[in-house]
């Protein structure tokens, strides 16, 4: 759907990394409760083939912003250049991230740590401060920024991973103390293993090493995720949850597993 596409007449929901994992599930689960979407991605393949789906399925509105979370300039432009009707935004599932590499410090990609910073960190707040502005101006909204347990907990090889997720974790808390004169909501919601694209991307596409991270477990999957997204917007106005961290029953912290074998 394009932007001169009729407005929406339901509540709105933003989702950027909308393509796949917790984003794709996000949109099916908002979508499935009669949401109209505003979804982002890199990939306006896919983008285009998730609009499709969406609309087949349901009976809402979907508009694609393909942009790249990095991109600062594009991020404003496509946020701000908006239909004023979508502009509206009820919710924002701010889940654009990576991981690249599982390095020891001394031998980690440079590489891999600025990319991880830029989409993690800079593009997170790039697309948060440009929501925030809209919601400011409304009088209301709910910003759910996608954090992780590594942003609690550090483990062996996690190094920049675990920072910009801690940097995530600080400016939830921030984000809180800020916009709570504008009656918005911030809720960080941390999940532990889940077995999405995360750990192919992580290891660039090697399938084998992706699976081990699972092995004896059954972890989460992205639709147990979007479930707690979605359930954190259903509260009364006045209650929201700050801070929530996620795992299956087999793991208890960022090391510590219960992992069965056979």
């Amino acid at each position: 759907m394009n932007s001169n596409s009729e407005p929406p007449a339901t509540r709105i929901v933003f989702i950027t990394g909308a393509t796949a994992g917790f984003g794709k599930a996000c949109a099916d689960k908002f979508a499935a409760h009669g949401y109209d979407l505003i979804i982002n991605g890199r990939r306006s393949d896919r983008l285009q083939q998730l609009a499709d789906e969406i609309e087949g399925k349901y009976n809402v509105a979907v508009l694609q912003l393909p942009f790249d979370v990095r991109d600062e300039k594009a991020v404003s432009d496509s946020i701000k250049g908006l239909p004023d009707e979508w502009k509206k935004m009820d919710v924002l599932v701010n889940n654009a991230g990576l991981a690249a590499g599982r390095d020891y410090f001394e031998e980690a990609s440079l590489d891999d740590w600025n990319i991880m910073i830029d989409t993690n960190v800079k593009g997170f707040l790039y697309v948060a401060k440009a929501v925030s502005e809209l919601m400011a101006k409304q009088g209301h909204g709910h910003i759910i920024n996608m954090g992780s347990i590594a942003g609690k907990e550090v483990y062996e090889k996690g190094n920049v991973y675990c920072a910009t997720k801690f940097a995530v974790d600080a400016l939830s808390q921030s984000m809180r103390i800020d916009l709570l004169r504008h009656g918005i909501k911030v809720t960080a919601i941390n999940p532990g293993a889940a077995e999405t694209e995360f750990s192919l991307v992580r290891f660039k596409g090697d399938e084998e090493t992706a699976k081990k991270i699972y092995e004896g477990l059954q972890p989460l999957t992205a639709e147990d995720v979007a479930e707690v997204v979605f359930y954190c917007t259903t509260l009364p106005a006045h209650v929201c949850i700050n801070d929530l961290s996620i795992t299956c029953l087999q793991q208890a912290s960022t090391i510590y597993f219960n992992r069965k074998s056979g």
